[in-house]
């Protein structure tokens, strides 16, 4: 069942309100965020029943639902939701449909608990995303996932291949084994180094609701950068660091399944670069790596050398950080593009045609 702009009421009472969480406030920032976009969107809660609660829903954004070609569906990372999304919504969206949603246990989406096993919870974050593609209606999709969502894009590609047409990595969380040195040749920057240790035996974000309404102004003064991405974009300086104090005020649920996932912040407990060989070979995939992350980009060269027999390209964004949707968002923007328009049927057949006029030529 789709259910248009309802959200859940609101909790106004013990741990929630001293972290100033209020629905109506993070589907206010969402809105003000998203208002800044060209194309109209739609935005819908969609119900895939007792999938790991009793009635889970997710938040849901549509944009050219009346396009026919292959839809791609983003899934964000840690902490986010839809609304950041907003530097490449509408750019995306001017050639295919296009869903974002709040994972589950994100942003305006519900907060089931998961299982304490790395494996169940991963698998549970997985289903859910298949149950919402059967509710939306959605035969075959582009997945599209940055950093914690790279991750769970790549399980979902292992569990239901032939569901996806294509699979984008941006700077995808979860790949690579864990070093013996953290060091090891690899700049961690001092926010990460210092969730490291905090995160070990809580959930990452808990500092954002230990200070409670200051939470924003936290993300502001520790997190600056982040801002800046988005200042030309959105207006509203305090939308961004609100949106994020907002998604993250709630019951942790979903980065508390992440936390089961990791291991030290940086790493999976089961991690991706010993799984993907047992992807299916059609099951084509584009790396969007930022130069400046700190996001080890080894295993997309790794991973094109063991997929001979696959479609894999790698490419690493000059300047750009971990947030490389926003960091260079014009350029992200061209290579999503670049990578869905190789599933789209007219797009084929203009390079089966260029294909034989070559051959005829020799």
């Amino acid at each position: 069942m789709i259910e248009v702009e309802t959200p859940p009421p609101a909790s106004d009472s013990g741990w929630f309100n001293w972290t100033r969480f209020s629905h109506n406030m993070l589907r206010s920032i969402e809105k003000s965020i998203l208002s800044h976009l060209r194309r109209p969107y739609r935005g819908m809660f969609v119900d895939i029943g007792p999938c790991v609660g009793e009635a889970d829903k997710v938040w849901t954004i549509t944009m050219n639902n009346d396009s026919k070609r292959v839809p791609i569906v983003m899934l964000h990372g840690l902490g986010a939701g839809v609304a950041l999304w907003v530097l490449n919504l509408d750019e995306i969206a001017r050639h295919r449909p296009v869903y974002a949603i709040d994972i589950l246990g994100f942003g305006r989406s519900s907060r089931p608990k998961f299982a304490d096993d790395a494996m169940i919870a991963e698998k549970q974050l997985v289903k859910s995303i298949d149950e919402w593609r059967k509710e939306v209606g959605l035969k075959e999709m582009i997945v599209l996932g940055h950093s914690m969502g790279g991750f769970l894009a790549t399980s979902y590609a292992l569990s239901y291949p032939d569901r996806v047409k294509h699979l984008i990595l941006a700077d995808p969380w979860g790949f690579p084994e864990k070093p013996p040195e953290t060091e090891n040749g690899r700049k961690i920057p001092l926010w990460a180094q210092a969730i490291l240790k905090a995160s070990k035996p809580l959930n990452p974000l808990w500092i954002l609701r230990f200070f409670g309404p200051l939470g924003s102004w936290l993300v502001g003064k520790t997190r600056p950068d982040i801002l800046r991405k988005f200042s030309g974009a959105v207006t509203n300086e305090e939308d961004i660091p609100n949106y994020i104090h907002q998604c993250n005020a709630q019951n942790p649920t979903g980065e508390g399944a992440f936390h089961t996932m990791m291991k030290d912040f940086g790493w999976a407990r089961n991690p991706m670069i010993h799984r993907i060989q047992d992807m299916k070979s059609t099951v084509p995939i584009t790396f969007l790596y930022g130069e400046k992350s700190w996001v080890d980009n080894s295993p997309g060269e790794t991973i094109r050398q063991l997929r001979q027999q696959g479609y894999v390209k790698v490419h690493s964004i000059k300047g750009a950080g971990h947030h490389v949707y926003a960091d260079d968002a014009k350029t992200f923007n061209e290579l999503v593009n670049e990578a869905c328009r190789t599933c789209d049927e007219d797009y084929l057949a203009v390079v089966k045609h260029d294909e034989v006029i070559k051959s005829s030529d020799t």
